[in-house]
């Protein structure tokens, strides 16, 4: 059984107190918004979400709020928030690394995290990037997402966090299993691009949201890149994976 700490709160890294960044749990994934960003008010009611003129969504999808913030990573165009699927799952295949990841999308749980992402990864925003993050000790998660490899970028817009369908401990922790695919942030409603996966289960307080999972095969992947270990460059077991980890593709279906 894996030892599951319960981290105090303080910030990423010096490059993310530069930033004026949210601060987050220790060794936590962040999504460093750019200085000045502001934070959005996605709705989430799968069937009674509506627009800023109470317009109702139809039924079984929600009204999403992408907002701009900061300068984009990589140039893409906002998602379109409207009427966005809020219910079942997608399927996508991320080659991370030459080795595919299968990774289920849960539209029920995050439809608005999983908009933004399919929209990101249409836009080929993914591509060419490498997880710039691995943790070894407290948490277990490789963080990917920001094509500026630094831990700040993003694409140029926020949006709200999905939390409702996080599992909690008897302490209200969040509980996030291995296999778990969440958004990291630096605060509050400061979701971006970057997400992280979960390798081997974790214990957080419940502010990411997750908004799919691996299989069991895949998360093998992710583990054995954990085992070839990091530059440390952020402290003891924290820093820049020292296995291969571009991402080539991101397809659909």
């Amino acid at each position: 059984m894996i030892s599951r700490s319960r981290l105090p709160l303080t910030l990423l890294a010096a490059a993310a107190l530069a930033t004026g960044c949210a601060t987050t749990p220790a060794a936590a994934p962040t999504d460093a918004a750019p200085t000045g960003a502001t934070t959005s008010a996605a709705t989430t009611t799968p069937t009674t979400a509506t627009t800023s003129g109470d317009t109702a969504a139809p039924a079984g999808t929600v009204t999403c709020t992408y907002l701009p913030s900061g300068s984009p990573a990589r140039a893409v165009d906002l998602p379109d928030g409207q009427a966005v699927p809020a219910s079942g799952t997608s399927t996508v295949t991320l080659s991370l690394g030459g080795q595919p990841l299968t990774l289920t999308l849960d539209r029920a749980a995050a439809p608005c995290a999983v908009a933004s992402f399919e929209s990101l990864a249409a836009q080929g925003y993914y591509e060419g990037t490498s997880c710039h993050r691995l943790v070894t000790q407290g948490i277990f998660v490789l963080q990917c997402g920001d094509p500026s490899g630094t831990g700040r970028g993003g694409p140029g817009y926020t949006f709200a966090d999905e939390l409702d369908a996080i599992p909690r401990d008897a302490a209200g922790y969040g509980e996030y299993t291995a296999g778990t695919l969440a958004m990291a942030n630096a605060g509050a409603n400061t979701n971006g691009s970057q997400f992280f996966i979960v390798y081997e289960d974790s214990t957080l307080p419940p502010a990411y949201t997750i908004f799919g999972h691996l299989d069991q095969a895949s998360v093998d992947v992710v583990a054995n890149i954990a085992e070839q270990g990091h530059d440390a460059a952020r402290g003891a077991g924290d820093g820049v994976p020292n296995a291969p980890t571009e991402i080539t593709s991101v397809v659909s279906g």
